[in-house]
């Protein structure tokens, strides 16, 4: 079909050049005293357009001998860069194959060829600058040679060389900071990280650095954080993200030692964490152990954060395990006295409300005694004791079945709760 339209763009050429040619009236006239030269239009014309095409094609012929320099500059800058994007990839294959000593001397290679080039004619050279430099330090890195890895290292992050290829800089920063982790040394990983641009330092690579990191300089509230970030950046599956959190929440909790430190762990809970009995258990555990070990005051008024833990164990009570339940008796127990009056009402509620279940009875009964009502405590005591399947809590409860025998003068029925507490 082309053809066919072109032989009539022909035809139709050759008809107005016949037209033009076929009937020429009109004559120029060129006068060179003495001399006098009358010439059709029509050649005056076809010299013109012949006399312009070739003045045409002279320019650009030599504007094409003006070029040649240029590309052959620019030719050999192409090869020099094919020629080093080759040994980069050779090196980088050997190293996928385990052959670090081998990719190590193509890096090299590639490094001479960078050097002895023109950096301003090589397309990419900044990048391939540091890629190749990056290379060979993670050869290097394989091998063990600790001091040529940090002077190839030092070559890639080279500000001023790297100018032109920030990107490869960053990956190299990021890469000398987890061989700095890997080899438990965090003030050089922290240096590293330091480095890193504002903008690099959210990706998701940085803050999975920054929370081994803080990991490693067993900072537990910095990593909190990091997981928390990397959850917000979905870096971990849902599963992953409550398992990861819980862990390192749990570490955070086992690092505070004061009331002030425990005060902000519980504040870093968010959302439905921080409704979480068990994790409330979790703390009131850790503040028996400090209050054993004499570093918490057992005496004092409650600490706002223990008050939001008993709450939120207490609110999610029905929710726990029968061993879970047992031992949120058994760590809120402690507290009664110093609970406030509100807290008698709750306790009669949930015992009316579940009757069958020991623990609430232990808890109501012991509540009851505290406060002086020893009638009401008695027959929750004495039913709780049948059913508690906890030792420690049955011992308290006979301890406390004694006490009250002793109180209303019964010394046989103390005598008897003080032998079953001995044996229990």
């Amino acid at each position: 079909m082309k053809g066919v339209f072109g032989l009539l763009f022909v035809a139709a050429l050759a008809v107005v050049a016949a037209l033009l040619m076929g009937d020429n009236p009109a004559t120029v006239s060129l006068f060179w005293p003495p001399w006098r030269v009358d010439v059709s239009l029509n050649l005056v014309l076809i010299v013109a357009l012949a006399a312009f095409v070739l003045g045409y094609a002279a320019l650009r012929g030599i504007a094409l001998l003006r070029e040649l320099p240029r590309r052959a500059s620019r030719w050999r800058a192409l090869q020099q860069e094919r020629a080093t994007v080759g040994l980069l990839l050779q090196a980088w294959g050997h190293q996928l194959g385990g052959r670090f000593v081998r990719a190590q001397g193509a890096a090299r290679e590639a490094i001479a060829r960078l050097q002895a080039a023109d950096r301003d004619t090589v397309p990419y050279a900044d990048a391939l600058w540091v890629l190749a430099h990056l290379t060979a330090a993670e050869s290097a890195q394989q091998l063990g040679q600790r001091e040529q890895r940090d002077a190839w290292l030092a070559a890639a992050t080279d500000a001023t060389r790297a100018r032109g290829a920030p990107e490869a800089r960053e990956g190299a920063l990021l890469r000398a900071a987890e061989w700095a982790i890997e080899a438990r040394d965090p003030a050089e990983a922290a240096r590293w990280l330091a480095e890193l641009p504002q903008g690099a330092a959210r990706r998701i690579q940085a803050v999975r650095l920054r929370l081994r990191l803080a990991q490693l300089r067993h900072d537990s509230r910095a990593a909190l954080d990091m997981a928390r970030l990397l959850a917000k950046h979905r870096a971990f599956s849902p599963e992953a993200v409550r398992t990861v959190l819980r862990g390192l929440w749990i570490e955070a909790l086992r690092d505070a030692r004061d009331e002030e430190s425990l005060s902000a762990v519980w504040r870093s809970l968010q959302g439905d964490e921080r409704r979480d009995p068990t994790r409330a258990l979790a703390l009131l555990s850790h503040v028996e152990r400090l209050a054993a070990e004499g570093l918490f005051d057992a005496t004092g008024p409650v600490p706002r954060a223990v008050d939001e833990a008993i709450r939120t164990a207490w609110a999610g009570y029905d929710t726990l395990t029968d061993a879970d339940r047992l031992r949120a008796v058994a760590l809120v127990e402690p507290w009664l006295t110093r609970l406030d009056a509100a807290w008698l009402p709750r306790l009669e509620e949930a015992q009316q409300r579940n009757p069958s279940d020991a623990g609430l009875q232990y808890l109501a009964g012991q509540a009851y005694r505290t406060r002086g009502l020893w009638g009401k405590a008695q027959t929750l005591l004495q039913q709780a004791v049948r059913g508690l399947d906890d030792r420690d809590l049955r011992r308290r409860c006979w301890c406390a079945l004694a006490e009250l025998a002793e109180q209303r003068g019964d010394e046989a029925a103390a005598g008897h709760a003080w032998k079953q507490a001995a044996l229990t």
